[in-house]
């Protein structure tokens, strides 16, 4: 058994979009029309866990994502090979991180805002 797909919830699919492919560098996996949504999903790289790019649809969503940005809380870990480089590529974007590169013990991570109403975690192991 292995995980095969997480939501993210997000502010605006389009913008979220924008950021998780443009920026990030993920590939869509599937864009489908759903209404006035789609069914969108982002894949990080062959064999990764995909992400669904899932709206604010449902009314508990809004105030428990709000409360973990709120909180400085990230919604999910993303592992990098180099964090201090993936950092200054993403702050040469004009990413806005709102932890810098800190070692934490068996790793360093980093985190950044993605436009969309969460906070992500960048997160290199050590050794």
């Amino acid at each position: 058994m292995k995980l095969q797909t997480v939501s993210i919830f997000v502010d605006d699919q389009q913008r979220a979009l924008d950021f998780y492919t443009g920026t990030l560098g993920f590939q869509v996996t599937a864009d489908i029309p759903m209404g006035e949504h789609r069914w969108l999903t982002v894949r990080g790289g062959e064999g990764a866990t995909e992400v669904s790019l899932e709206p604010k649809g449902h009314p508990a969503t809004a105030p428990f994502t709000e409360a973990l940005l709120a909180d400085g809380i990230p919604w999910c870990t993303l592992a990098v090979d180099d964090l201090d480089a993936e950092h200054a590529r993403l702050t040469g974007l004009d990413v806005t991180f709102t932890q810098p590169p800190t070692d934490v013990g068996p790793v360093l991570v980093a985190v950044l805002d993605d436009t969309c109403g969460n906070l992500l975690q960048l997160a290199q192991a050590k050794g």
